[in-house]
């Protein structure tokens, strides 16, 4: 699959453009002062005026840190989305959300996957990270308890990580930083914030269709790699746990 983009029309491109200004409003000071500086090294390449052109993101992505974009229908089987963020190639949708759905989504869409997720994948690090963490699942395909885990890790680091910084959580999940309504919950609940620790992840059910109140703040990028050699220690040990996914 490829990106159709001569299909984006303007009410699409309108509809990208009140997303990422009003992110662009909210987020300084609550987001990851290094996904705002990755967010701006995309300039020109992913901007405000128009659907973002994977023709022009990818050559900046492979040339930071070696990534590639996959386009797909939407949400792929765990086996898929392991195997290509082993081989450095991450997942896009094409389609964007309507005017009409600005707030809410039953599926992430392409701001979610490229706005949110794609500027740290600039940040060597975490893009080491990602790629790690593919290959951990990749080897676990037929390990349901595994699997399980590594969706949980994802789950409270990828999609909605809190990180410290200038004594107070910054943001850096991108189910966060790609809604206007979940980077205010931060801020605006009486949320639970703890202190990351694998085990305490691993072992958290969550449930997709609703909001978050508690999450897991790392220290920086180091101590989230480092989780992965954690990670792969109590697998090799023997995990027992109840499993969330039906395979």
């Amino acid at each position: 699959m490829v990106q159709d983009y001569h299909r984006y029309s303007p009410e699409d491109h309108g509809a990208w453009q009140i997303l990422y200004d009003r992110q662009i409003k909210n987020l300084p000071g609550k987001a990851y002062p290094g996904y705002l500086q990755s967010l701006e090294a995309f300039l020109p390449e992913m901007n405000r005026e128009e659907v973002a052109d994977f023709r022009k993101i990818v050559p900046r992505l492979k040339e930071k840190n070696g990534w590639d974009i996959k386009v797909v229908k939407g949400l792929i089987p765990v086996e898929d989305f392991f195997c290509l963020l082993a081989e450095k190639r991450f997942c896009s949708s094409t389609w964007l959300r309507s005017r009409a759905q600005l707030d809410y989504l039953e599926e992430p869409d392409m701001f979610h996957d490229t706005f949110g997720h794609l500027p740290l994948l600039m940040d060597s690090t975490y893009a080491a990270f990602m790629e790690h963490f593919g290959k951990i699942g990749a080897r676990y395909l037929d390990d349901p308890i595994a699997i399980t885990a590594l969706q949980r890790l994802y789950w409270f680091t990828i999609e909605f990580g809190l990180i410290r910084g200038n004594g107070k959580p910054h943001i850096y999940g991108a189910g966060i930083l790609s809604s206007f309504g979940e980077v205010n919950h931060i801020y605006e609940s009486d949320i639970e914030v703890i202190h990351f620790d694998l085990e305490k992840v691993i072992h958290n059910h969550f449930v997709n269709s609703e909001i978050q109140m508690r999450y897991y703040l790392i220290e920086d990028f180091e101590q989230l790699y480092a989780s992965l050699t954690e990670l792969e220690h109590i697998l090799e040990e023997g995990l027992e746990m109840e499993v969330d996914i039906v395979r």
